[in-house]
């Protein structure tokens, strides 16, 4: 046989030295420990190939592979949606939220007779942002629970109040971690640390986003009255009201989507997911409102645990949203990653990431 020519094998065999041994000389600088399954596209381009996002690839088992790059990012969105089980870990979700609410709601409401918010100013705003038939049911056990707060409760108590509730957020950064495909190497103490620290914004966070739109006035004419400002407080928070929440509740889905997953991002790369939770959480949660309040009589259906079963509900959405945008954000940081690569490093980067997602 001439040595010009060459059998597949042999042509095979010859490729597959020569990326060993670039991939021995540049193993420090390579952060991926997959070994390469594709020769690239420059050492073998097939003549099949029929759409223009379609590459054809030969395997070292001389057998061809088809990879089709997606371009369209909702139908990439919705993949990985239902590859990573974004429904599983949404049910999850709700039901450690559900586990945490109440020792969130005892660390909360222990705290509030101690800075003077009394009840009545409580109820007020559970009538406001309670559906009418459920509100009489949430304010007595919010009377019971500020009427029995307690120095003792405080000390002891509350310290496991607090740490019951963080299972929620520690769930949420699992969540993260599967979006971004990675494991929480963190040590325990710190992630721990992390879910008591979410947990404590969350807790001063949201009230904060709630009352606002509803004693937002009370409060600037309290605090600028003396100063002769009442009035000009009045119209700026009539203006302002139902924009602060917004604010507050996109800032703490920044630090959230920034900081809960594995990953070193910068916080301007999860904004997008941040505006989406932001928007669809809070749209969501006002529609919602008026399906249960003038469509859905779950009194009839649950009876007395009709509470519940709605309480579920909600928290079910709401993890689905968050678990979206992180999944928003993951797609778009690791599209970012394999934009800094050389384009046979995208392909097979494309290839691994479609593989193993």
């Amino acid at each position: 046989m001439s040595k010009q020519k060459r059998s597949t094998s042999e042509f095979l065999n010859e490729i597959k030295e020569e990326e060993q041994e670039t991939h021995t000389q540049n193993e420090h600088k390579s952060k991926s420990k997959r070994d390469r399954t594709y020769i690239t596209p420059d050492q073998f381009k097939s003549k099949s190939a029929k759409k223009e996002n379609q590459t054809f690839f030969v395997s070292r088992i001389n057998k061809p592979v088809k990879y089709t790059k997606d371009s369209n990012f909702f139908s990439y969105l919705i993949y990985r949606i239902g590859k990573d089980d974004a429904s599983g870990l949404s049910a999850q979700l709700s039901y450690y939220f559900m586990l945490s609410l109440f020792p969130m709601l005892l660390f909360l409401l222990s705290i509030v007779p101690m800075v003077g918010i009394k009840q009545s100013t409580i109820r007020s705003m559970i009538k406001e942002h309670v559906p009418p038939d459920y509100a009489p049911q949430v304010s007595s056990i919010i009377g019971d629970i500020m009427g029995n707060a307690s120095s003792g409760l405080l000390s002891i108590g509350l310290i496991m109040a607090l740490w019951s509730a963080s299972n929620g957020m520690t769930a949420i950064m699992n969540s993260f971690n599967v979006a971004y495909d990675v494991e929480d190497s963190r040590n325990f103490i710190v992630s721990k640390l992390l879910s008591v620290l979410f947990t404590l914004a969350m807790v001063i966070i949201f009230p904060i986003a709630m009352i606002l739109p509803t004693f937002g006035q009370q409060i600037g004419a309290l605090l600028f009255g003396p100063l002769g400002l009442g009035e000009q407080v009045k119209i700026i928070f009539n203006l302002v009201r139902f924009i602060l929440p917004l604010i507050i509740v996109f800032i703490a889905f920044v630090v959230l989507y920034t900081l809960a997953p594995n990953v070193k991002i910068k916080m301007k790369s999860v904004i997008p997911g941040a505006i989406f939770a932001t928007i669809v959480f809070l749209g969501g949660t006002y529609l919602f409102s008026i399906y249960i309040s003038n469509f859905a009589n779950y009194s009839k259906t649950y009876g007395s645990i009709a509470g519940v079963i709605i309480l579920m509900l909600w928290l079910y959405i709401t993890g689905f949203i968050i678990i979206i945008g992180a999944e928003i954000n993951a797609i778009m940081h690791q599209r970012k990653v394999i934009a800094g690569k050389t384009p046979e490093e995208q392909t097979l980067a494309e290839i691994n990431n479609q593989q193993n997602i």
